[in-house]
């Protein structure tokens, strides 16, 4: 097996930074040294000076669209954005065509991402009214949860009916499997576009976006959701929250935990019951810049207030939120025009979210090691993710190697998402990815990308 050095960076891992070298033998890390390794030979030497060694982003929210969906984006492109953006394993959504939500539907995206993906991969199982009983069948050793679209969903995928949602609920938990849910209340969202559509016009203008998708529409799904949690005793966690109010509902789940509803983490920890994620979009963009980026920043949920997203980024450090992901989920630029009714919702992020959140650590927001918590030790911790997440010996190799102080500006050429778009386009980062490693292999750097690498299948601890 080939070995390793990585010389003389500032490595982050579980709440410390030093100075050291990282030594990889063929797929894992064999050692961390503080200082300098010992003289050796190595096949490969990878200089991190004036750099930053971090475990590589785990991103527990993607929409990748294949299959059925890849004029927007499929596994290769995606996977390669998220290479470029020293993201080295991701949790795709079931919404593709077909849907995610049956055993043969899931096990042939297994196979895609076996055949096309240059990172590690892993592909939730989609909820609908009446496919629990499948639940079962699903391998739970590769599989991250259950995904439930409590709100306006793509085709049948929303579940709405109160005695499905506690079979949801119910049997995810017999079987120690999580649920993430997408949280809104259609019947206020129809009745919010109704009225706007009355006020405005047909498409009104991509501002009142936040409106309809409003606060008391995220906030009445929520805590609905929360609620059919602690009834059945579920580990829930909630994606992309977007208001102050929503952050109440489980703000001390990291304090008291439930230990009957919980289970341990293979290294002894106790998961919280219900847990809550952060997007990209909503920690850096508030409603003002609709002015600006206009239909390019539509998302569901909304980006709300300023109030809210600075109540998002004090929830990263105070424990509220457990996880940040991007919910990539890039469209034709075509479908990107319009307002609140034509415009499609969801924008591409995966490659420019770790340079997103090191721009929010530069601000003073959050610590470069509470960063690598939230996006590479609380998804694997979270998700029971094996062996990975976190810079061990005996851990697979997937790290990212950032430098600071390297300014660049985001152009369409940069851009590796098959869209060929960002909200991001124009902006100026001052970090920059020079390396992203995964598995022992250097699968980006400095520019220079092996197309030909492919990731493996995430692994799950769930017993």
């Amino acid at each position: 097996m080939s070995k390793m050095l990585i010389k003389g960076g500032t490595i982050v891992n579980e709440g410390r930074s030093f100075q050291g070298d990282l030594l990889i033998d063929g797929e894992v890390i064999s050692d961390i040294f503080e200082g300098m390794a010992p003289r050796g030979i190595y096949d490969e030497v990878v200089d991190a000076t004036g750099c930053f060694v971090l475990p590589g982003v785990i991103d527990d929210h993607v929409h990748f669209r294949e299959p059925g969906l890849t004029r927007k984006a499929d596994i290769e492109s995606e996977s390669r954005a998220a290479a470029y953006g020293g993201v080295t394993s991701y949790m795709e959504m079931p919404n593709t065509v077909p849907q995610t939500t049956e055993l043969q539907a899931w096990n042939d995206k297994r196979k895609l991402g076996a055949a096309k993906s240059h990172v590690n991969y892993s592909f939730f199982y989609g909820a609908t009214n009446d496919n629990v009983d499948s639940f079962a069948q699903l391998d739970r050793h590769y599989v991250p949860g259950i995904k439930l679209f409590m709100g306006s969903s793509t085709g049948n995928m929303l579940v709405d009916k109160m005695e499905s949602l506690k079979r949801v609920f119910k049997t995810a938990k017999d079987l120690n499997l999580p649920v993430m849910t997408h949280c809104e209340d259609t019947e206020i969202i129809n009745r919010n576009m109704a009225e706007a559509k009355a006020k405005y016009e047909e498409d009104p203008a991509v501002e009142h976006h936040p409106e309809i998708r409003s606060g008391e529409a995220c906030y009445e799904s929520s805590k609905l959701a929360v609620e059919l949690a602690r009834e059945f005793g579920t580990r829930l966690h909630i994606a992309h929250v977007t208001t102050a109010r929503e952050l109440e509902l489980f703000a001390h789940q990291n304090e008291k935990v439930n230990e009957k509803a919980n289970e341990h983490t293979g290294d002894g920890i106790l998961l919280p019951q219900i847990t809550g994620e952060a997007v990209i979009a909503h920690l850096v963009f508030s409603d003002a810049d609709y002015a600006t980026k206009k239909a390019l920043i539509k998302c569901n949920p909304a980006i709300k207030t300023l109030a809210d997203r600075d109540a998002l980024r004090k929830a990263l450090n105070d424990g509220t939120i457990a996880s940040i992901g991007t919910d990539h989920a890039p469209h034709e630029w075509k479908d990107k025009q319009g307002g609140c009714a034509k415009a499609a919702s969801g924008m591409p992020m995966v490659q420019f979210s770790l340079v997103s959140m090191l721009e929010l650590v530069d601000e003073g927001v959050l610590t470069i090691e509470r960063m690598v918590e939230l996006m590479a030790h609380q998804p694997a911790q979270l998700f029971q993710v094996a062996q990975r997440g976190f810079l061990r010996k005996g851990y697979q190799a997937d790290i990212a190697i950032v430098k600071p102080h390297s300014p660049w500006t985001v152009t369409k050429e940069i851009i590796q998402s098959k869209c060929k778009w960002s909200p991001m386009e124009g902006h100026e980062y001052q970090w920059q990815v020079q390396q992203t490693i995964c598995n022992g292999h250097l699968v980006y750097n400095k520019g220079a990308f092996d197309a030909a690498y492919r990731g493996e299948e995430m692994a799950y601890d769930k017993r």
